[in-house]
């Protein structure tokens, strides 16, 4: 059977009275209705289709693309609520059904909601659910301190913005990281600022590197850079050396060092601090 919720790349075996017949490698074989039929093409052409289940529980094939394909998240507007469930938009003429079971909170039709994609084993049927946390763990991070991510905004609360990265983990940008209009919904790239011992993920939104988690470590590379890649101050110096040199507090030149020194930018001599040489 041809996968179920994503798209394949199959090839125009025939035209039929209702559509094309497509096919892959395998043999398998499914109906491209009319309505998407391409103005021109030849039996034998290659064609993107996003499969899934019509109103009858057939397969069938559409050249609309869903806002969401099989284990990804999206931001969807209820369109209709009935007895068994929600109905939600996603870009196709047959709406995703969301039961009740898989709702985090009782669905109102208008209200837009983060939804995943799965395949319901027993029923072979592409569903969708608002219980997004289940479909999310921090065990088995494959993401680092400063790595760019892509993001897609799940809730605000007072400590800032809930994120989900990559469409697999979990993060938060605190509140005092935000310096811009974000909403619930929102894709955006964003970066790793820390990671926690209990894998917890910090992020930032702004452009990453030494400017963004701390500013003055670049302020001190640069200078660093400027003085020939030597300057005669280090953790032990006396504050207003530290402040005749660079305009830094003691407390912050030490801070913006030992991020330097642990990425092995510099290393922290008894005369001064020197750039590292690759």
């Amino acid at each position: 059977m041809i996968p179920l919720g994503t798209v394949s790349t199959l090839t125009i075996l025939r035209e039929t009275e209702p559509g094309l017949f497509l096919g892959d490698e395998q043999e398998n074989e499914v109906l491209l209705p009319n309505r998407y039929k391409p103005e021109q093409f030849e039996i034998g052409d290659s064609i993107d289709v996003f499969v899934y289940l019509d109103n009858e529980e057939r397969p069938v094939a559409t050249t609309d693309q869903p806002h969401l394909q099989l284990h990804e998240f999206a931001y969807l507007r209820c369109s209709a609520v009935n007895k068994y469930g929600a109905f939600m938009d996603w870009g196709l003429v047959k709406e995703l059904f969301v039961p009740f079971k898989e709702q985090a909170r009782p669905m109102k039709q208008g209200n837009w909601y983060i939804v995943y994609l799965y395949l319901d084993d027993k029923t072979n049927r592409l569903v969708g659910s608002s219980k997004t946390n289940k479909y999310l763990s921090n065990e088995n991070l494959d993401i680092k301190k400063y790595d760019q991510v892509e993001i897609l905004v799940t809730h605000l609360t007072d400590k800032g913005a809930n994120a989900i990265i990559n469409g697999k983990y979990k993060g938060l940008i605190y509140i005092e990281d935000i310096f811009e209009d974000i909403r619930t919904g929102d894709k955006m790239p964003a970066h790793v600022k820390k990671v926690r011992e209990d894998n917890k993920v910090d992020l930032v939104l702004q452009t990453m590197g030494y400017r963004a988690i701390e500013p003055n470590a670049q302020y001190i590379l640069d200078e660093l850079e400027a003085a020939g890649g030597f300057l005669p101050i280090h953790d032990k110096s006396e504050p207003d050396a530290i402040k005749d040199q660079l305009g830094l507090s003691k407390k912050s030149f030490k801070k913006a060092i030992g991020s330097l020194y642990k990425d092995k930018k510099i290393v922290i001599l008894e005369t001064g601090i020197e750039l590292k040489q690759d």
